[in-house]
């Protein structure tokens, strides 16, 4: 919402301060009557060194309004019944499920925008139109946790995983029974000039009927590699026949590793049993192009109350870390042997809640539960060792929800205000962890972030690119198109702004060759579309690279959640969530191409 003139923001706005010498925490300044305004947070010391306080008030710059944020439409539901986290793109895309945390963890707040739920059921289609979101700042929750647990994990065979269908048989059929027979139903029928085509599809496996999660997408060269409940679906790029045999795991698929290594593997987890007790444990190195399956690992339990009921996993080079509840321990992804463990630390105390990986390995601490000095810290860590390059402190009240990107650095952060308000903040950081800037853009943004259950989920949201020293953020739009806005990393600020080419919303993809790839969701009598906006010069308006089919913008369309990627001039299509209900034919997957 628009902040009415001469008021400060609605909603608690503030994060930290820069802290003056010797000075306690204080809560965020009000800003000056007229200027609507977020002073900056605190530079965070370095790793080890005293944490300053805060209070010390800043010059705000002009022009600051925050908005409230809806949850976004890329969660769905999970065995508990509320939407899912989503995954990166390339990787598990919109939507790939998380597993709840050990019971009393803290809640997390949604981490961006929501589209409208009913408007052309939007790339996750939204399970959760929940709470609003603003932001402006940044310190968070505590996790509190026991003492830590001297196990290791046991590396060596676990339960192994069973090839898929023994008597040969085509895996995930695309046309309900096979691979390679007649297609009963012609997707293609109909396509007018200048659509797009579907290459090839594929139906969705069987699944409980309380539904299943369907988490991954990860497209290499040759290969489009899927997970859905229990087994792990490759196929060729090119003409969508079985890559190689099914990978069956004894029990449901749990995590998945978002990145995929540089010799395209990927670590897929799955339950210890199908019990209520069942811990999320199992972990397997998988080769995406020949199926081979490498080390596998049991993670242990960690202290009390850190448990692996639920994990969260991710890929920095060679460093595979493995997130519990309260702590962390990383594996080198070539042989599965332990490297370290990431556990609490300092007086606070501290302890390890969420990591996110990719180019760099990114740490979410959250310290002093309960006391006065409850804040949240964020960390880089060093892949090899487990080394902290540095720490940034959060102000009190401020709780780091989400890393919309972590190479260049930028995190999203909640508070909680009076009622049901939140205040919120995006804020930008140097290479050596210092606060480079903060978004200062009046407008509601939809990050298309999920739900995290009773954990963070800092890779959960895909609505949302930052390459180089722009951050693209598509607006939330209840009504009409929706726009694109490009934000300077290095001041905050707007540089420029496009609105989605039809009335539905435009959510930006990747930057590729100079131009940012967008997906234009689909509508009842469209098919969706692929564009490329020029992120440089005084023109950005989107070109059309792919109009998918109007005859299957049903199918496009009914996807609950989504998981989207745009490789070599194809558009991959999958869903994350698994209805479970056996009289709808429903797709697993979907490749577009010319």
């Amino acid at each position: 919402m628009t902040q009415p003139p001469n008021q400060p923001p609605q909603g608690g706005f503030g994060p930290p301060q820069d802290p003056p010498p010797g000075g306690g925490f204080g809560p965020p300044q009000t800003p000056p009557q007229g200027a609507p305004s977020t002073p900056p947070p605190p530079q965070g010391p370095p790793s080890g060194a005293p944490q300053p306080g805060y209070g010390y008030p800043q010059q705000p710059p002009a022009g600051y309004g925050y908005p409230g944020q809806q949850p976004g439409p890329y969660g769905q539901p999970g065995p508990y019944g509320q939407p899912q986290q989503p995954g990166p793109y390339g990787a598990p895309g919109y939507g790939h499920p998380q597993q709840p945390q050990f019971p009393g963890a803290p809640g997390t707040p949604p981490g961006g925008g929501s589209r409208n739920p009913f408007k052309g059921k939007p790339l996750l289609i939204v399970a959760a139109a929940v709470a609003v979101a603003l932001v402006v700042g940044g310190t968070v929750w505590a996790v509190s946790g026991g003492d830590d647990k001297k196990d290791e994990p046991v590396a060596g065979p676990t339960e192994d995983p069973k090839p898929g269908k023994s008597d040969g048989a085509p895996v995930n059929p695309g046309d309900g029974s096979g691979d390679g027979g007649e297609d009963p139903e012609d997707l293609n029928e109909g396509r007018q000039a200048g659509e797009s085509k579907v290459l090839w599809y594929k139906e969705a496996p069987d699944a409980p009927g309380s539904g299943a999660d369907a988490p991954g997408l990860w497209v290499t060269g040759r290969t489009a590699v899927k997970a859905a409940y229990k087994d792990v679906y490759a196929y060729n790029v090119s003409d969508g026949k079985p890559a190689w045999d099914t990978i069956s795991f004894p029990h449901k698929i749990c995590a998945v590793t978002p990145q995929k290594t540089a010799d395209d593997k990927v670590v897929v987890a799955y339950m210890s049993s199908s019990s209520d007790s069942a811990k999320c444990n199992r972990l397997q190195l998988l080769d995406l192009d020949t199926g081979e399956k490498g080390w596998t690992q049991e993670v242990a339990d960690g202290a009390l109350f850190d448990s692996v009921l639920s994990i969260e996993m991710s890929l920095t080079g060679n460093t595979l870390m493995v997130g519990r509840s309260q702590s962390g321990t990383a594996y080198d992804v070539r042989t599965g042997r332990k490297l370290f463990d990431s556990k609490r630390y300092g007086d606070a105390p501290c302890f390890p809640a969420a990591f996110a990986g990719g180019e760099r390995l990114i740490q979410v601490a959250s310290c002093g539960a309960g006391g006065t000095n409850e804040h949240d810290e964020v960390r880089e860590l060093d892949p090899a060792t487990g080394k902290v390059k540095w720490t940034y402190q959060y102000q009190k009240g401020w709780r780091v929800e989400r890393t919309y990107s972590v190479n260049p650095l930028v995190v999203y952060a909640t508070k909680e205000e009076d009622g049901d308000k939140k205040a919120w903040n995006i804020a930008a950081f140097t290479a050596a962890g210092k606060l480079r800037s903060q978004v200062s853009v009046d407008e509601k943004f939809d990050a298309g972030c999920g739900w995290a259950i009773l954990a963070r989920e800092l890779q959960g949201c895909d609505g949302v690119v930052a390459e180089g020293d722009t951050l693209y953020l598509p607006t939330a739009a209840t009504t009409g198109a929706n726009e694109i806005v490009a934000v300077s990393l290095a001041t905050g600020k707007e540089l420029w702004r496009q609105s989605s080419p039809v009335e539905e919303s435009m959510v930006p993809m990747k930057v590729e060759n100079g131009k940012l790839i967008a997906y234009v969701e689909p509508s009842y009598d469209a098919g969706g579309r692929i564009v490329a906006l020029p992120v440089s010069g005084a023109n950005h308006k989107p070109a059309v690279l792919m109009q998918n089919p109007q005859a299957v913008a049903d199918i496009e369309n009914g996807f609950f959640s989504k998981a989207i990627d745009w490789v070599d001039g194809r558009f991959y299509l999958s869903t994350t969530r698994l209805t479970g209900n056996d009289d709808a034919k429903e797709k697993l997957m979907l490749a577009y191409g010319k």
